[in-house]
Order: structure tokens, then sequence, then C-alpha cells
């Protein structure tokens, strides 16, 4: 009569399931790759508090006092002049694309006015559709810059009302943190369903047997391919209305830009989309390797791409890695023509690098195409 439990049996069926397991290569580095990659990213890479932030000056006279205001605050570290005196209009291109974070606006007779003792004004304008990145730099930036004309005066501290600090938060005044999710949510919930709906698509021909009906009808790789991609494209407008409405309707969310831009920058992002999860079911083996490869690439979109944590706040190497994805360029665009109204002009090279990842993933695509089956 058999045991219920034999330890022989049992040591046997440990020993069938590590074989297993060490066959399936693609499960067996996700169990590793995985708490690596976490641990790694929310280690290093994220940052709530970002420093360095560009900022642009618009100042037509560089006397003392404006160079010691804007030493002052780049000594806190929040601030990084990456333009320096250029004019308003290009200082607003700037903002508008995205360039710089800060705009500090200095008038030309500011130091004439501080020896006066006539309270010069000094402007600072914010880009603040993620509330988390202007916000530690905001907050000390009266202070800082008081303190700089403080030091350039030769004085302890300058009276009160001595310098006034305008501070103007553009694009999200009231830092309604929606406005910055919610458009970023449209981005994301396409790549979750439209990568990993295609790679499932081809990998599920393969397991059912039914790949050797696509081979053997007269239809080249190309038409193969787009026959796969092109009905995915109808599900992803069918969502983007869906979250657009919703932005809309339930959260307030502002529109401000061109609908048709959205629409095309929607059209690249999916097509994109569809052709990487192409291209991840030519490489999975089953469906549940092309559901964890697709797992594998959207979680480091979601920590890199700017979606959860400010992108400006990621070490120099993160963001190179977030650069390498089309989330991060995508929620580039959406923001900023949903909330700052920008032009073709204005993300023209956001819509340059969607339109390369379609070239590469098409390219990969075919590439990994096999006529014949193993």
């Amino acid at each position: 009569m058999n045991r219920i439990l034999s330890f022989r049996r049992l040591r046997a069926m440990l020993v069938k399931e590590t074989i297993q397991m060490r066959r399936d290569r693609v499960t067996f580095a996700m169990m590793l790759g995985v708490p690596i990659m976490m641990l790694i990213l929310f280690g290093y890479a994220i940052n709530t508090d970002p420093k360095h932030l560009p900022a642009a000056l618009v100042a037509p006279t560089q006397d003392r006092y404006t160079r010691a205001i804007v030493t002052a605050l780049e000594l806190t570290g929040y601030y990084h002049f990456t333009d320096i005196n250029v004019s308003a209009d290009e200082a607003d291109k700037l903002l508008r694309r995205g360039d710089v974070s800060f705009v500090v606006t200095i008038p030309s007779d500011f130091d004439r006015r501080v020896d006066r003792g006539d309270s010069p004004t000094l402007l600072v304008e914010a880009d603040a559709t993620d509330p988390s990145v202007a916000s530690g730099a905001v907050s000390t930036l009266s202070t800082v810059a008081q303190q700089g004309l403080a030091f350039e005066q030769g004085t302890v501290a300058v009276p009160p009302g001595a310098l006034n600090v305008i501070v103007h938060k553009l694009y999200n005044p009231e830092g309604i943190t929606q406005y910055n999710i919610v458009p970023g949510l449209l981005g994301t919930i396409l790549q979750m369903t439209m990568v990993m709906m295609t790679a499932m698509g081809l990998t599920r021909e393969t397991e059912r047997g039914t790949m050797e009906n696509l081979l053997a009808m007269p239809i080249s790789p190309l038409e193969i391919m787009l026959g796969k991609v092109l009905p995915f494209l109808a599900v992803g407008a069918v969502q983007m209305t869906v979250i657009l409405i919703a932005a809309k309707v339930l959260f307030g969310v502002p529109f401000v830009g061109a609908l048709w831009l959205l629409l095309s920058g929607v059209l690249i992002f999916v097509m994109a989309l569809v052709l990487l999860g192409y291209s991840i079911s030519t490489v999975a083996q089953s469906q549940m390797q092309a559901m964890q490869l697709s797992f594998f690439f959207f979680l480091p979109s979601i920590l890199l791409s700017g979606f959860m944590f400010p992108y400006r706040g990621m070490p120099g190497w993160a963001q190179v890695l977030g650069e390498a994805l089309p989330l991060t360029h995508f929620l580039r665009l959406v923001r900023a023509v949903m909330l700052k109204g920008a032009g073709l002009a204005d993300v023209q090279s956001t819509v340059l690098a969607l339109i390369g990842f379609v070239v590469v993933f098409a390219g990969l695509a075919l590439s990994r195409f096999r006529r014949t089956l193993d």
C-alpha cells in the first residue's frame, strides 16, 4: 500500500521541477532579474526631491545684484541656469517645450532700484505640470534671493519688503496632482494593454498549432505583421477615447492644445507599442513567456519615464535609460499638448523620437519573423 507521503517520490518530484524551471530560461531570468531591477531602480534612480533643475535667465543687464542672485540660487542645488540672457519669447518657448523648469526674469533697472531702495521685483515662472518638481525649489526661492542680495550689499539681511519675489506657477497653478497623473495614465494603460495583447497574439498561434496555416498561405511576413497589429490600433483608439473623456468629465483635466496633434501622437505611440509586442512574440515560446517579457519591459517604463517619479530627479544613467523608452517621450507629448497647449514645433523632437521607435521595432519584428517553424 502506497504511503501518503514518500520522501523518495517527493525528492523525484522536486528534481523534476528544478530541471523544468532551469530549462525555462525566461521564467528563471524573471525570478532573478525583477527583484534586482527593482532594488537598483528604487535604491538609486528614484528621487522625489529633484535637484539641478534647468532654468533660463531673462536679464537685459548683467549687473552685480543679478549675478549675486543667480549665484545664490545655484548654490541651493535646485537651480541650474542652462540658458543665460535669453529674451522673454525665447524663455517662453523653452518653458513650453520642457527644456527648462524655471524662468527667472530680472528687470533692466534692477540695480538702480536696489540702490534707491525702491523694492524691485523678481519674477520666477515655474513649470508646475508636475507639482512635486517645483515645490522644493519654489519654497526656498524668496529667502535665498534675499540672502544673495544682502550678501552683495554687505549687510546681514535686507529690510522687509526690500525685494518682491513673484512666483507664477504655470500650466497647473493650483498644483493638482491629477492634472499630471491622468494624462500620464493614457500612455501607461495603452502600453500595458497594447504590448501584452500583441505579444500574446502570435504566440497564441504557435501554441494552438495554427501557425502552420499562416505559413502555408501565399502571404508575406510584412502582410502577416500588418494583419496582426492593425486591429490593435482600433482597440487603442477606443481606450484613448474612454481615458480622455474620463479625464475631462471626472477629473476636469484641461485640454488647451490641438486635438489633431494629440491623436497623431497617440497613433504613432500605439503603432510603436504593437510592433514591440509583435517583436516580443517572435522571441517568446509560450503565452506565459510573452506575458513575462511584457512585464519586464513595463516595469522600468513606469519607473523611469517620469510617470510616477520626477524624471529630472533621476541620476544621469537612469535618464539615459529613460530616453530609450517610448513611454518617456509620449508622456512629454501628451502633457505638453494637453496642459501647455504646445504646437507641433514645440514637440517636434518628441514626435520624431516616437517615429524612430516605430522604425526600429518594425525592423526588429521583420528580422525576427520566421517563414518556417523550428
